[in-house]
């Protein structure tokens, strides 16, 4: 873990309710794809985040905040950065970062969890070329899944990767899958003893994860989140 401060370069909007800040650090900063930070408010009061970007792209760290005036804990870091321009941060915490493997991966995200899921992903694709990945991405409405045609683009680029995103809340026009998204991956794996799945999402989704998988031939040492240490 490396404790620094963080220059803000830059702060967008995703979604009305999601916003990716990008942070450049003052030191070397080192972490694994899937690792998490934290932002340090106060010294008993540090708020963790998902790094989105993928450790050997060298860029700034990318953070996906999903935060509303109601849900202080994440406001308040998001308006820390649009006010002050500079974060604390201690960087290249969490067990449950990717693991190289000859075995297909799936990775389940739920909402901003996808920030969790895309540093995997990219990361896996770019040192793990002929591996297979399959990425679930759910959330309410298409429009939360805000980069869903980048990511419908790669899947089409590239072979190896496969993208499914699933809507909770789908309109009239919507033809992918419905529902929850942990649920679609059981709908399309009968058997999961041959994957490594990494999971990212709240509590409750990870819960139902731990439930609904193991009895489908997962291993645990197979099945990868930092809520598993908790639940």
């Amino acid at each position: 873990m490396t404790l620094t401060e963080a220059k803000v370069v830059s702060i967008e909007s995703l979604t009305p309710f999601v916003t990716k800040i990008c942070l450049q650090p003052t030191h070397i900063a080192p972490f694994k794809a899937g690792q998490y930070l934290q932002v340090v408010m106060q010294e008993n009061d540090k708020r963790p985040f998902s790094i989105a970007n993928s450790p050997e792209a060298g860029e700034p760290l990318e953070l996906h905040i999903g935060a509303t005036p109601e849900n202080a804990y994440a406001y308040e870091v998001l308006e820390n950065a649009k006010n002050s321009g500079v974060l604390t941060l201690e960087v290249g915490l969490g067990d449950a970062y990717a693991r190289e493997s000859d075995a297909p991966m799936i990775i389940i995200a739920g909402g901003t969890g996808y920030s969790y899921a895309k540093s995997i992903l990219h990361h896996t694709l770019a040192v793990e070329p002929g591996r297979d990945v399959c990425l679930y991405w759910g959330a309410k409405t298409l429009e939360d899944l805000y980069d869903h045609d980048e990511l419908t683009a790669l899947s089409n680029f590239n072979s190896k990767f496969t993208f499914i995103p699933v809507v909770e809340s789908p309109n009239d026009s919507w033809q992918g899958k419905t529902g929850w998204v942990h649920k679609a991956v059981l709908d399309d794996h009968a058997n999961l003893s041959q994957f490594h799945v990494y999971v990212a999402g709240r509590f409750e989704m990870a819960a139902a994860v731990k439930k609904d998988f193991l009895p489908k031939g997962i291993e645990p040492d197979t099945l990868f989140g930092d809520a598993f240490a908790y639940i």
